[in-house]
């Protein structure tokens, strides 16, 4: 039988693995995760946090940071809003 039509599950990342991608300590990463800023899901006591959860953290964070027109912001930096 084909399952090529059935769903893909989404890949669930570690919170090393957020730290990793964020570039960030593993506590910042946790802190994150667990006072909802990135939104995760708890398996046992392990958090794991979907792909594309954290692509909307980090979108969130260049839609946040675009020019308002009020002043220049810099060219190509982005703030990531963490608590």
């Amino acid at each position: 039988m084909d399952n090529s039509d059935a769903p893909k599950p989404p890949t669930l990342l570690t919170v090393r693995e957020v730290a990793d991608y964020l570039r960030v300590h593993q506590r910042t990463a946790y802190r994150l995760i667990t006072n909802g800023t990135i939104r995760a899901i708890k398996i046992g006591s392990q958090w794991r946090v979907p792909e594309q959860a954290l692509m909307e953290f980090i979108e969130s964070g260049m839609k946040a940071s675009a020019p308002t027109g009020k002043r220049k912001a810099e060219p190509d930096q982005f703030k990531l809003p963490l608590d």
